[in-house]
């Protein structure tokens, strides 16, 4: 690495209540440079309450709708790196860092800051897909809780019910037996393809954006739209990126398009789907059911309709949430940078 000893002086980390300021900094000091500072800051008091609250503001308004924390705007004037989890990066942030050679998230969404900003003043921005695993197999669990009555089945016997009759009883089946389409084949969606094909599940696939060499290394069906996937799938699940383009994508004009015997399921971003409709069409069993990590209000109010429903499975967005890929999601992260200025590897670079 050319004048690497000069490269990186200064590092301000910033974690929260999932990525701890401490591991952050650790893991920058495995950062091939000498002589660093690191600066450690916390986003918020640490409790995961709160830290839900702030989340929700940031997917729903972006990196501004959310104070960063008090001190990082005079600490990011000399900063060379900056690396965060969940912490907001607006632009007004990096307007004076005059020094600002990276931003690294350690997390594969990157809604908590402004990308376009920084590519605008010549700043790369690095993100790892750290929990893929941990979500494609979250996902499969879900798809087997849902359409064979697992969870359901529990609750029923804690509320003294022994029964196996379901509103699905007339419809069940074994994954084999059924299709699958994910849409979005990114990290996430590419696993669960490569997991539902050894239990010889088919597949179809929808991606706008997958390159025709991934394409090709994947045991999938790819059809020519969304539309196409809601029509064909037995279970329809979502691995799609969140976007102001396509925000409540997921609405009754879709939904209208699945089978009575179709699920849905959902551990990606809750903003994909127009939740009134879906709402509309479990409650009047248009569709078999459907599966939900994520929701457009966390956590779900007393009163939410989802809870009247006998169709539906729900999980308070665990998906990712395993020791493995989130408090210690900075290693990888610094691994990635560091391949980045070694090599000039744009593989981990989200806003070239």
């Amino acid at each position: 690495m050319e004048n690497q000893d000069s490269f990186i002086r200064r590092v301000v980390v910033v974690g929260d209540a999932y990525v701890s300021p401490a591991v952050l900094q650790e893991a920058a000091k495995t950062l091939p440079f000498s002589d660093m500072e690191i600066i450690p800051f916390l986003w918020g008091t640490g409790d995961k309450e709160e830290f839900a609250e702030m989340q929700t503001k940031l997917e729903h308004g972006g990196p501004d709708a959310v104070p960063y924390p008090e001190g990082l705007q005079d600490a990011m004037k000399t900063a060379d790196l900056l690396m965060v989890h969940f912490c907001p990066v607006p632009e007004k942030l990096v307007l004076n860092a005059r020094c600002l050679k990276l931003v690294g998230v350690c997390r594969g969404g990157y809604e908590n800051i402004d990308a376009s900003a920084l590519r605008r003043h010549g700043v790369p921005l690095i993100h790892i897909i750290r929990n893929a695993e941990a979500v494609a197999e979250f996902t499969l669990g879900m798809m087997l809780a849902e359409t064979r009555n697992i969870a359901r089945s529990h609750q029923k016997i804690c509320n003294g019910q022994w029964t196996s009759d379901f509103y699905n009883s007339g419809f069940t089946s074994t994954l084999k037996h059924m299709t699958v389409g994910i849409i979005g084949l990114g990290n996430i969606g590419a696993l669960l393809a490569k997991k539902l094909h050894a239990l010889g599940v088919k597949l179809l696939g929808y991606d706008a954006f997958l390159p025709e060499d991934a394409i090709r290394q994947l045991p999938v069906a790819f059809v020519d739209s969304m539309e196409d996937v809601f029509r064909q799938a037995d279970i329809v699940s979502l691995h799609l990126r969140l976007t102001s383009e396509n925000r409540g994508i997921i609405g009754y004009e879709l939904m209208s398009l699945m089978k009575p015997t179709a699920y849905l399921v959902n551990a990606s971003r809750a903003g994909l789907i127009d939740e009134s409709a879906l709402i509309h069409v479990l409650a009047n069993h248009k569709i078999a059911g459907a599966a939900l990590d994520v929701f457009q209000h966390e956590p779900l109010s007393a009163g939410h309709p989802y809870l009247s429903l006998d169709n539906i499975t729900l999980t308070p967005h665990i998906a990712g949430d395993t020791v493995d890929s989130i408090a210690n999601s900075p290693f990888p992260l610094v691994q990635a940078i560091t391949e980045y200025l070694e090599t000039g590897n744009l593989r981990n670079v989200c806003n070239s």
